[in-house]
């Protein structure tokens, strides 16, 4: 676990667009490199946004790669437990479902309940 945390710290998630106008460093500590080419400055400030978004996501998932990879070699596959979630997103992501279809269900008591308050008010 120690060599684990050790190798955590030394990972960077890194992506860079298609056309090389944004490059995005991501490690433990959050972002750790922007840079933006020149030519980018000629984007609209909504293209470039977006590019930033894009890359800085692709540089967040191959933080998780690496990280997965490293917790492999640590615990071995069967034994990761970052696996046994889906990734080290897993439970956010599980949570965020739940968010959801709670927030669905709310929206369907509430429309139901108005409907019922119209008809009592008829």
């Amino acid at each position: 676990m120690e060599e684990l945390q050790r190798t955590i710290v030394t990972l960077v998630g890194r992506a860079q667009d298609e056309d090389g106008l944004v490059a995005v460093e991501y490690a433990a500590e959050g972002l750790r490199g922007l840079e933006l080419h020149p030519k980018a400055m000629r984007l609209s400030s909504g293209e470039l946004a977006e590019r930033i978004k894009e890359v800085f996501a692709e540089a967040s998932r191959d933080l998780q790669r690496q990280l997965a990879e490293a917790a492999d070699q640590a615990f071995g596959e069967g034994d990761n437990p970052l696996r046994t979630f889906g990734g080290p997103d897993g439970p956010l992501e599980q949570v965020q479902e739940a968010g959801v279809a709670y927030d669905r269900a709310f929206q369907d008591v509430m429309g139901e309940l108005d409907r019922i308050r119209r008809r009592l008010e008829l």
